[in-house]
């Protein structure tokens, strides 16, 4: 019933669409349509009079993905039938491609890479984080446009895609094969002081697992704080969270969420946990899980929270997919935290250390790029773990 009462809700909003658009030009007559559905009458009605080519595809995706960005949440979104195998790829944490993270600047003129994954061909032939990509396939992009060469760097396993890049006013050629990339989760390193890092790149698949490993292996070698780095983490799935929260917290609650029915649940840790000193990294760029596993710590006391102050996602989604192999990730419900506060309605979480940075070191830290020595939030956490 509430797919159809949405259906229909869309539909009498581009009925109104058609009716301005027929009253502000000529019109040679109205014609009553009476198919089952407004959604179907527009439709048909392009298909059969519409003088130019109709993609009946293109169509429907169009309208779902209005459908989906009229319902005013930043959270749901729309994903056609191309778009699935790369998303599901995302959650697995694996993905077919050349390795690079890119940016689109303004003036449309380029595609700028800001991040270079290990064990892709970008990284193996050299192509490094500021570097201009400004033809691919032999195409400027001034030409094709951004959209297109994105769409042109991508392709199937094995095959092998030409870019040029300016790098400070060098033009470099490349010759990048596209291969099936495995991303860490999460990584381990031994800063100064026997204080241990681990950085958390989201929580889908794997996340728990690997964070534990990195944790344990960290202890092993002697780590007597850990510092958990979760800045530009998205988030992923609550089973991820609620795993690796329940291996640090002693028992009690960890997590608790009401969906679209009112329904309540809530996740609990038992009694094994991990005693030891710890601080959390936080920035804007922390969504979801990310910021609800820093205020769990925060609010048992277990961790000092340091950085900037997070998103404040309060919804959760479930993704449905359609019979054309297209889907929508839809936000159902709520989710709190383990004292019952909604982060969307006091605008994030806000770290105990308060750390501001400007843009460059921004884009430093998001890029892997600015060493724990030069980064002035891993800092400010090692002074809160010296000064409790």
């Amino acid at each position: 019933m509430e797919k159809r009462s949405k259906l229909s809700w869309l539909w009498r909003l581009l009925s109104y669409v058609l009716v301005a658009a027929i009253a502000a030009g000529l019109t040679f007559g109205a014609v009553k349509l009476t198919s089952n559905t407004k959604l179907t009458q527009l439709q048909k009605l392009l298909e059969q009079r519409f003088i130019g080519e109709v993609d009946s595809q293109k169509l429907e995706d169009a309208a779902a993905n209005a459908m989906v960005n009229a319902l005013g949440d930043r959270w749901s979104y729309y994903i056609t039938a191309e778009e699935y195998a790369a998303y599901e790829q995302q959650k697995n944490n694996t993905y077919v491609g050349v390795g690079i993270t890119i940016q689109i600047p303004q003036d449309g003129q380029s595609i700028l890479v800001i991040k270079v994954e290990d064990g892709g061909s970008a990284k193996e032939q050299g192509i490094l984080p500021g570097d201009r990509i400004t033809h691919v396939a032999g195409q400027p992009i001034s030409r094709t446009g951004t959209a297109a060469a994105q769409q042109a760097i991508r392709g199937e396993v094995g095959t092998t895609v030409d870019v040029t890049v300016d790098r400070a006013g060098e033009t470099l050629q490349f010759t990048l094969t596209r291969k099936v990339i495995h991303t860490p989760v999460a990584t381990g390193r031994m800063l100064e002081g026997n204080v241990g890092l681990v950085t958390i790149r989201n929580f889908n698949s794997k996340c728990a697992d690997e964070s534990i490993k990195a944790v344990k292996k960290l202890c092993n070698e002697g780590a007597q704080a850990i510092i958990f780095d979760v800045r530009n983490n998205p988030g992923g799935y609550q089973t991820e969270l609620v795993e690796l929260l329940d291996y640090l917290l002693p028992e009690g609650k960890l997590f608790c969420s009401v969906d679209y029915t009112g329904k309540e649940e809530t996740d609990w840790s038992d009694e094994a946990c991990l005693e030891i000193p710890m601080a959390v990294l936080v920035n804007g760029e922390s969504y979801s899980a990310a910021e609800f596993f820093a205020a769990a710590l925060e609010e048992y006391d277990w961790a000092t929270v340091v950085g900037q102050q997070t998103c404040g996602k309060g919804y959760f989604q479930v993704t449905y997919q359609f019979s054309d192999g297209s889907a929508v990730g839809l936000s159902i419900g709520k989710y709190f935290t383990p004292k019952g506060v909604s982060l969307a309605e006091v605008g994030g979480l806000t770290p105990d250390v308060v750390v501001e940075v400007d843009e460059q070191t921004a884009a430093l830290i998001y890029s892997g790029l600015l060493e724990p020595e030069e980064d002035p939030q891993i800092q400010a956490a090692l002074e809160a773990l010296k000064n409790p």
